[in-house]
Formats: structure tokens, sequence, C-alpha cells
């Protein structure tokens, strides 16, 4: 799944693409808004919040999107031919640009002033304007026996985190995922949310690539995708695994040596 600095980027490539342009083409593939058309209007913004989208037009309308895992937006010139099957979810195009969403997880169409019924239930986004550390902090204390590697991929308590900056922010501050949240001191998670703010902040300008919504790891990453291989701060192998009930389990890395707290 999409990590909110990737969401972040591709709501910055739409916006490029869409804002303050009129729709000639609305196109939903999805059988709730098969007849929904959005012709004629003009995009005001796009913004994201966690990992969702929110692509608000005029008119009051807001048209709420989630990559989920496969799920991506695709911008090119208008009149490009659009993917083939049936995995186009929605196109919205003006006269210069055409943005493809395919194997979208969620499309909605919401009045604007309603986006609480899509994103009301998250956390303080990593990535906002409004991000709220100390309310990210008493969001994931209120399941103490949770472990901190679970309540950190929980969008209800802070919104942005996917599975590699869980597993760099814990390892960064030396702390194992499988710690439960009620055993370490809220200065210690304090300090862990700041690492996530800094760590997802300081990548949210990498490079837009065409299409968006595919964070690969990159050799910046110090444990994510590194199973068995040494630990770039005390040599010991990396382990990777699965954290988290079925089917809902994600996967995890992490070092042994260093992050025994």
């Amino acid at each position: 799944m999409p990590e909110g600095d990737a969401v972040y980027r591709t709501a910055k490539r739409l916006r490029q693409a869409l804002d303050g342009r009129r729709l000639i083409r609305s196109d939903f593939r999805v059988p709730r808004y098969a007849t929904a058309d959005l012709r004629g209007r003009t995009v005001l913004t796009t913004v994201s919040r966690g990992k969702h989208l929110l692509t608000r037009v005029e008119g009051g309308l807001t048209v709420h999107t989630h990559l989920r895992m496969e799920g991506s937006w695709r911008v090119d010139p208008a009149g490009r031919p659009a993917p083939r099957g049936d995995v186009v979810r929605l196109i919205l195009a003006n006269i210069q640009w055409q943005a493809v969403g395919t194997r979208l997880g969620m499309v909605d169409l919401v009045p604007t002033d309603r986006e609480a019924r899509v994103v009301g239930h998250l956390g303080p986004d990593l990535l906002g304007p409004d991000w709220d550390a100390a309310l990210a902090v008493r969001n994931l204390l209120r399941a103490p026996a949770r472990t901190i590697g679970e309540a950190l991929l929980d969008q209800r308590d802070l919104a942005g985190l996917g599975t590699i900056w869980r597993a760099e922010t814990l390892y960064a501050a030396r702390m194992s995922p499988w710690r439960p949240v009620g055993s370490i001191p809220q200065d210690e998670l304090e300090a862990l949310v700041a690492v996530a703010h800094r760590l997802i902040d300081a990548s949210k300008d990498a490079p837009l690539p065409v299409t968006t919504g595919d964070p690969r790891p990159g050799r910046s990453l110090l444990v994510y995708g590194r199973a068995r291989r040494p630990c770039r701060r005390c040599g010991s192998p990396i382990s990777g695994g699965e954290m988290g009930a079925q089917p809902a389990e994600r996967l995890i890395y992490w070092c042994p040596a260093c992050q025994q707290s």
C-alpha cells in the first residue's frame, strides 16, 4: 500500500494537471457512479489526507479516491488512449491533461462539506497542515496492549504511515516493533512520533514519477526490504516477517540486536 508521502506526491501531480481547468471528460467506471458526469466543472484542487485523495470540483463536489494496494494515477497529455481492460476506474481530463486512475481501491463522489464521511475517521495527518503530534501520542495510547508496530499502521491513530516508514521509524528510534504501547514511556512515544514525521516529511518532495502511487524502496532505506542482510549499524542480520492478525497482516523488518527495547 502506498505511503503517505507517495499519496502527497500524487496530489501534487494531480494539482499540476487539473487545478483551475475545466473538465471535458469525466468517466467513472464504478457501478455506483456510472452515470455521474462532472464535465463542464472546474477542478479547484486536490489534497491528500493520510493515504486518501480529495479532488474538489466546482459546485461543491469532491471526488474521493484511495489507492489501496495496487492503485495509481497516471497523468498524460489529453487524448492518449487509456489502458485496456477493466483496470481503469476513473478518468478526469481537460483540454491539456488526462488523469487516469487504475485499480483504485475506493472511488466516491461526496459533497465537499461532507468529506468527513470518507476521511473523518483518520487521525492527525503526518503531512497535513494541522499535524498534531500530541494528539497522535494520545491516540496511540488508547490501546496499551497493542504492539507499537501495529499501532503505527492504524490510520485512526495517525494518518500516512505504511510498512516502509513504519520500519524505518522504529529502526531510527531503536525500538522493537513487538513492544506493547503501554510499556513505552510517553517521552519515548513523543520522540518516536517526531521521528516518523521527520522521515516522511523529508521524503515527500522526491521527484514525481509519471505513474504515481508506487513507492519503491530505494538505497537510502536502512531496514525495509533488507531481511537477512547485515544491519548498517551493528552488522547483525535484519529480520523480516509479518505482523498483525490475518487477513490484515503486513510486512515488518527490524534488527533484533539494535531494536531490543
